[in-house]
C-alpha cells in the first residue's frame, strides 16, 4: 500500500467498520470492566517500527478497533468515577463523527462560515443555560485548562492596561508581578495557566480560613487593601475534592469594591446554574469578569471541549487577535473569527457535538440529568453514613462524594493497629487494578480519601450501590491483610 489516493474509494467502508463495532461496544459499557489490566498485552500490537509499506485502510482500522475496544479504559461508561469525566451522549457522539466527516476549519470565517455560525449558536445557548448575559464574549476551547488560560490572559491584558502597557505587543517587561488572590480551592489548571502566561505558577496568594481551603473574605480584603491597585480574584465553582463552592457573590462584592477582575473557574460546578434547586451554589456568576466551564465533564460531549465567557468582549480580540500576516484576516475584516479570540488558530469544529446534544435534550434534559446526578451523590453519601466501615468526610454539595474506608476497632486481644491513610491508599490502587469501578484518591484535610465524581449520563442508582459494595469488599480484604488475617473478609458483590 502507498498513497491514500489509491484507496479513496474505501473511506465509506472504513467508516462502516467503526459503525458496526459501535453497537457491540456500547452495549457492553454498563457491565464491562472499566479497565482490564489483562488487556495491556494488546499494547504491543500498537508498536513496532514505522511501516515502510502500510497495511492498507481497512486492515489498519480493523486492528485499531480490535485493540481499542478491548484495551481502552471505559471512561464513557457508567462506572467511571475518576477525576471528573462525563461520557458522550448519543447525540454528541454521533455529531463528533459528523465533525470528523466534515473536517471543518473553525478558526477563520472564510474557511468555514458553517463552523463559525455553529459556534456562535452554541455559545449563545450555553450563556442562556448558565444564566450569563448575552453580551459576554465567548469562545470554545479544548479544555477547562485552555479556558482558564484564555480567561486569565484576558485578565492579564486588562491588568497591564491599568499600568499603561499593551502586554500583547510589548510583553511583561517593566511591569510588577500580577497579584492573584484565591481560596484554598483554586485548581491547579489556574496555576498552570499563570505559569504559561509568564505570571508564575506559585504567585497565587491563598486566603483560606481552614485546612479545607474555605475562603477567608476578611483576609482577602486586607490583601486587596495592601495591593492598592488592580488585582485578579479566582473563585472556584466546584472544588475537586469535595465539590464545595466559593461564595461568588461575596467575592464579586470585593472585586467591585477594589476594582479587581473576578474570574470564576466553573469546570463542572458551573452546571449547577442549569438547575433551579442548585443554582444558588453559583449565585452571582453573572457578575464575574470571566467564567469558564468544561464540556467533556457535565455537558457529556466527547473530548476535547471547554468554553470561556468574558464580560468585556472586545478584550478577547485585543489579547489574542492581530494576526499580522497578509494571508490571514486583517483589521478590515468584519467577520467573526474565533481563532482571534483564544489561543488556538487551528481549531476543530468542536461546536457540532455541543449543538447536537443541546438540540437533542434541551434545557429540561440537562436539568434532569444534573439533578439526577446530585440525587445519586446524596444517595452514595447515605450509603456511606449507614456503613459501619465507611466515613463521610465532607457534606455533598453537588456531584462529588468525599469519603474513606474506616476500619472497625481491632478484635479483642489483637494489638495490630491499621494506618488508615495507608489503608485507603492501597484501596485506591486496588480499585484501579480491579477495574470493576474506577475512582481515585486524594488528600482532604490531611486525610487520604476516595472522591468519586458522578457526571456520566449513563450512571444509575445500581452503579452507585455497586461502587459502595466494591469499596467495602476491597477495603475489608486489604484491612484483613494489614492485620495479618488473610482469610476471606466479605462476599464479592455481584457484577
Amino acid at each position: 500500500m502507498a498513497d491514500p489516493l489509491h484507496e479513496r474509494d474505501l473511506a465509506p467502508a472504513a467508516l462502516d467498520l467503526v459503525a458496526k463495532a459501535a453497537g457491540p461496544y456500547l452495549e457492553t459499557l454498563p457491565g464491562r470492566l472499566v479497565r482490564d489490566p489483562a488487556a495491556d498485552v494488546l499494547f504491543d500490537r500498537l508498536g513496532g517500527p514505522l511501516p515502510e509499506r502500510g497495511d492498507g485502510t481497512l486492515a489498519s482500522v480493523e486492528e485499531l478497533i480490535e485493540v481499542g475496544t478491548r484495551a481502552a479504559t471505559a471512561s464513557s461508561g457508567p462506572r467511571f468515577f475518576h477525576f471528573v469525566v462525563g461520557g458522550a451522549t448519543p447525540a454528541a457522539q454521533a455529531a463528533d463523527w459528523v465533525t470528523s466527516l466534515l473536517d471543518q476549519v473553525s478558526g477563520i470565517w472564510a474557511a468555514s462560515p458553517f463552523a463559525t455560525e455553529a459556534e456562535t449558536v452554541v455559545l449563545g445557548w450555553l450563556k442562556d443555560l448558565f444564566g450569563l448575559p448575552d453580551s459576554y464574549g465567548a469562545v470554545l476551547t479544548p479544555s477547562a485548562t485552555f479556558a482558564n488560560l484564555t480567561a486569565l490572559a484576558c485578565a492579564r491584558h486588562w491588568w497591564a492596561q491599568q499600568h499603561g502597557v499593551d502586554v500583547a505587543a510589548d510583553g511583561l517587561v517593566g511591569l510588577p508581578q500580577l497579584p492573584v488572590l484565591a481560596s484554598g480551592y483554586v485548581h491547579p489548571s489556574n496555576r498552570k495557566a499563570l505559569q504559561i502566561l509568564g505570571c508564575g505558577r506559585d504567585t497565587i496568594r491563598v486566603c483560606a480560613r481552614d485546612d479545607a481551603g474555605r475562603v477567608d473574605i476578611d483576609a482577602m480584603e486586607r490583601a486587596l487593601i495592601e495591593i492598592d491597585g488592580p488585582a485578579v480574584i479566582i473563585a472556584s465553582a466546584g472544588e475537586v475534592d469535595s465539590g464545595d463552592f466559593d461564595p461568588i457573590d461575596a467575592l464579586a462584592d470585593l472585586a467591585e469594591r477594589y476594582g479587581a477582575w473576578l474570574h470564576v473557574d466553573g469546570a463542572f460546578g458551573l452546571f449547577a446554574a442549569a438547575s433551579p434547586r442548585l443554582r444558588h451554589l453559583v449565585g452571582g456568576i453573572e457578575r464575574a469578569d470571566s467564567v469558564t466551564g468544561d464540556g467533556h465533564k457535565w455537558l457529556n460531549v466527547p473530548y476535547e471541549s471547554g468554553f470561556v465567557f468574558v464580560r468585556d468582549a472586545a478584550i478577547m480580540g485585543r489579547a489574542f487577535g492581530a494576526w499580522n500576516a497578509p494571508y490571514l484576516p486583517g483589521a478590515g475584516d468584519t467577520h467573526l473569527n474565533y481563532g482571534a479570540l483564544g489561543p488556538e488558530s487551528s481549531r476543530r469544529a468542536r461546536a457540532l457535538p455541543i449543538w447536537a446534544t443541546l438540540r437533542a435534550y434541551g434545557r429540561s434534559g440537562y436539568r434532569a440529568m444534573i439533578e439526577r446526578h446530585n440525587d445519586l451523590a446524596l444517595r452514595l453519601s447515605v450509603l456511606v453514613e449507614e456503613a459501619a466501615d465507611l466515613e463521610l468526610l465532607a457534606p455533598v454539595r453537588l456531584c462529588v462524594v468525599c469519603f474513606r474506608y474506616c476500619p472497625r476497632p481491632a478484635p479483642t486481644g489483637q494489638d495490630i493497629d491499621v494506618d488508615v491513610d495507608e489503608l485507603n491508599r492501597r484501596i485506591g490502587a486496588e480499585i484501579l487494578e480491579d477495574g470493576r469501578v474506577y475512582l481515585g484518591t486524594t488528600v482532604y484535610r490531611g486525610r487520604v480519601a476516595l472522591r468519586p465524581a458522578i457526571v456520566n449520563w449513563r450512571t444509575t442508582e445500581a452503579d452507585i450501590e455497586f461502587l459502595a459494595a466494591v469499596v467495602r469488599e476491597i477495603g475489608a480484604r486489604i484491612e484483613a491483610e494489614m492485620r495479618g488475617n488473610t482469610g476471606p473478609a466479605t462476599d464479592r458483590p455481584v457484577e
